[in-house]
């Protein structure tokens, strides 16, 4: 018997190996090229939304919980399946938890663009479809106006609660500390930039009584209303 013939048996050609190689290569550049597209139309779009840093939108991982943050999605629940789509027995569900959680924040952050919801269906097409529908939000004509109806989820566990440093907390949202807590204190971000206004008599309360006129000072006669007349001269002394 020839066992020489059966001691390569199913390695890979040198034609094989090579393909193997080249094919490996081009994916290795698609992966760099899309890092580096969806990083700079991120970039484009936190500074529209008034985040501070252009560096996060260049932090892998990270700069999907930012954009998580901007679509009132909380980021730990991204960050939870995004980890639990690399375990074996969760990466389906977790993955496909994960796109619906995508679609999701893009529906919000869509939304403060002012743009309609098909917009969404690009991302039928794959990372191609989620480039333009970037492209579309980072460099189209519409401001940022986060002041919208409160998401369907607002109340429930995945609705974002956090405050960052240098991310614009949004309108609704539960801020520490109350009004005056954390965030970039403009209206519709977690605060008042006008201050806080008195606050109103309690009801059936009496108002103070008018503070008395200055000593000296003799308040002039009301509109419409005939001043007295002189007082007569005093007569001669006996």
């Amino acid at each position: 018997m020839n066992y020489l013939a059966y001691s390569d048996y199913g390695a890979p050609s040198a034609g094989e190996a090579a393909f193997l190689a080249i094919a490996y290569l081009f994916l290795f550049l698609f992966a760099i090229a899309g890092y580096l597209i969806t990083s700079f139309l991120l970039m484009r779009i936190f500074d529209k939304a008034g985040v501070q840093g252009k560096w996060r939108a260049w932090v892998p991982l990270y700069n999907y919980l930012v954009f998580a943050k901007l679509g009132d999605v909380s980021p730990w629940v991204v960050l939870g399946l995004a980890v639990a789509s690399a375990i074996p027995i969760l990466n389906f569900l977790a993955g496909l938890g994960l796109v619906v959680a995508l679609i999701m924040i893009s529906y919000r952050v869509n939304a403060k663009f002012g743009r309609d919801w098909p917009l969404l269906l690009l991302f039928i097409l794959g990372p191609l479809g989620q480039w333009i529908f970037l492209a579309i939000l980072a460099f189209g004509s519409n401001p940022w106006n986060p002041a919208i109806r409160p998401a369907p989820w607002a109340n429930s566990f995945i609705a974002d609660k956090t405050v960052w440093n240098g991310i614009p907390v949004q309108p609704g949202q539960p801020v520490a500390g109350g009004p005056n807590g954390p965030g970039y204190g403009g209206p519709g971000y977690g605060g008042s930039a006008y201050g806080t206004p008195p606050a109103p008599p309690a009801s059936g309360a009496t108002p103070p009584p008018p503070a008395p006129p200055a000593q000296g000072f003799t308040p002039p006669p009301a509109s419409g209303t005939t001043p007295p007349p002189p007082a007569p001269p005093a007569g001669p002394r006996v």
